[in-house]
């Protein structure tokens, strides 16, 4: 079942940053909208007066991060879904398509590391298969529909953003099956960038390393490194993600960051291993 809520009806104040070819205000869906780097990237663009469909599992965290949205800002829609299950996400784009009436950025931001420390030999296959199923499948559905949407809407075209990670160019220790999904959200986004020219759909991948979310909360305690030591680690503001991330969004059509890598400065990123 999907849960859909909207904010206030949208304003017809004068045109800002936020608006597309059309005078109306950019559209965007946020998928793991409820936490971390997706409420981030949520909120900075609202703030910049984009319309965005929050999208996730679970519907409190999602109301959280639409009650984050400064005043004056952009419109919000509030969809319950799990981006594994292609119901869900038909539903997702379909409640975006009635509301907005079209759609100028899919964030493909939601993911999950699965079991943290367990070695190959010993992860459970459905573990795997969950981390497959939300990081890779989940991926892959939502660009679908952004895509199909992207193309036959008029004006024509949009932007796709992924969310790959450090780990789409390096391991980290016990990590394989978030590793094997990262690695294959860059030929995903490849693949997605040459299909989507006829259509002037535009595809880029941000990577990101050690932003101050939840789910990093643990590196500046220890984190097991290559050589088998544990170290605490840097992380930045996830603000500054958030940043990046609209830069990217707010490009002309005609101009993309194919790959953007940001990353805490002195993390042990480069020469790790």
């Amino acid at each position: 079942m999907n849960t859909v809520r909207t904010s206030d009806e949208e304003r017809t104040d004068e045109r800002r940053v936020g608006e597309g070819r059309t005078g109306t205000r950019k559209v965007a869906v946020v998928t793991g909208a409820g936490s971390g780097i997706g409420r981030a990237v949520a909120v900075e663009l609202l703030a910049a007066g984009w319309s965005v469909a929050l999208a996730g599992r679970r519907p409190e965290p999602l109301a959280e991060t639409a009650a984050a949205a400064p005043a004056g800002g952009g419109t919000t829609l509030t969809v319950r879904a799990d981006v594994s299950r292609p119901e869900d996400v038909a539903a997702l784009f379909g409640a975006v398509r009635d509301r907005f009436g079209r759609l100028d950025l899919l964030f493909n931001n939601a993911g999950t590391f699965g079991p943290g420390g367990v070695p190959v030999e010993e992860l459970p296959y459905e573990a795997w298969r969950h981390v497959v199923d939300t990081n890779l499948n989940g991926a892959f559905l939502c660009a679908q529909a952004a895509y199909r949407q992207m193309k036959e809407q008029d004006p024509r075209g949009g932007r796709i953003i992924n969310n790959g990670s450090i780990s789409a160019h390096t391991p980290r220790p016990h990590s394989v099956a978030y590793t094997a999904t990262k690695h294959a959200l860059t030929g995903l986004t490849k693949s997605l960038s040459l299909d989507g020219r006829p259509y002037g759909i535009a595809v880029g991948q941000i990577d990101i390393g050690n932003a101050a979310t939840d789910m990093t909360a643990g590196m500046q305690t220890g984190a097991l490194q290559a050589n088998g030591e544990t170290a605490p680690e840097p992380v930045m503001d996830v603000a500054d993600v958030a940043r990046t991330v609209r830069h990217m969004a707010e490009l002309p059509l005609e101009a993309n960051v194919q790959f953007a890598t940001v990353l805490a400065t002195a993390m042990p990123y480069v020469g790790r291993g």
